[in-house]
């Protein structure tokens, strides 16, 4: 990781949160192994998937590119807006520095309606793993970028042992090697550079046809509008991870109805990537 960038600077700063905890990690998934059964946020992808694109519906309130998206939201009624449009998954932002999320935010939001939810954030340490079952998530975040591969493999472990379903984001065929030897199955290009924050709206489209087909699909960034999620459907993804577009939009849910249900292509035959551990 590049120093001095976006990605490098949150990062550092969660790594030096997870360096001053000292909880007892055993203790930690021991209580979190004693949660409730989670959802299913990737057989919610999948089966949503088999009918047309899903969506999975973003709540954040600021972004350190973009600032202020909408400081005030109200998790639970952004929540059953998305619900209502026909979100098959949503995503919390809790990291409270860049994002302006908390636990609470998640909290809410799963609260408010029945789809799956995951834990964005920034995750560096089992301590986050089991945190993100503590707070009721039902899947995690695990960016390639900012782990070591033997860090990406153990924390993945972790969350398959307790139930929790792993976004593994990757954002070129290298990093989609890793994550594959890492054992993931549910699969995120980001578009969006987290070096620099810039978006290019041709990543996902091009690593598309490196994704075996048994692993689930999804597109994150970039997303505007329902030619963009048209797209992305048509390239092999299951699922598009959408939001500043609908957090800004006026009517929530028709925005998440615009993005869902586009007819999902196969991904274009290429040769696969793959990776050990």
């Amino acid at each position: 990781m590049a120093s001095g960038t976006y990605l490098a600077e949150i990062v550092a700063a969660h790594r030096a949160r997870a360096s001053r905890d000292r909880r007892d990690v055993a203790e930690l998934e021991s209580a979190a192994a004693a949660m409730p059964a989670p959802r299913r946020f990737t057989d919610a992808v999948r089966t949503a998937s088999t009918r047309g694109l899903a969506v999975v519906a973003e709540i954040k309130r600021r972004s350190p590119s973009k600032g202020e998206l909408d400081a005030g939201l109200d998790p639970a009624q952004v929540a059953a807006a998305y619900e209502e449009g026909g979100a098959s998954c949503l995503s919390v932002l809790t990291d409270a520095d860049a994002f302006g999320g908390s636990a609470e935010d998640l909290v809410a939001a799963r609260g408010a309606c029945r789809c799956p939810v995951l834990r964005k954030d920034f995750t560096v340490s089992e301590a986050d793993v089991c945190d993100a079952r503590l707070m009721g998530a039902d899947a995690v975040l695990l960016i390639v970028a900012a782990l070591e591969v033997e860090e990406l493999g153990r924390l993945h472990d972790l969350a398959v042992r307790l139930g929790l379903d792993a976004l593994v984001e990757v954002h070129d065929e290298g990093e989609l090697g890793v994550a594959l030897g890492a054992g993931a199955t549910l699969v995120g290009v980001n578009q969006r550079d987290l070096r620099t924050f810039a978006v290019d709206n041709d990543r996902a489209v091009r690593v598309a046809g490196s994704i075996p087909p048994q692993v689930v699909a999804v597109a994150e960034s970039g997303v505007r509008n329902g030619g963009d999620a048209a797209r992305l459907a048509a390239a092999g993804y299951q699922a598009v991870l959408v939001g500043e577009t609908l957090v800004r939009s006026a009517d929530r849910a028709a925005a998440v109805a615009e993005l869902a249900g586009h007819p999902v292509g196969a991904r274009r035959a290429g040769a696969h990537v793959s990776g050990g551990r």
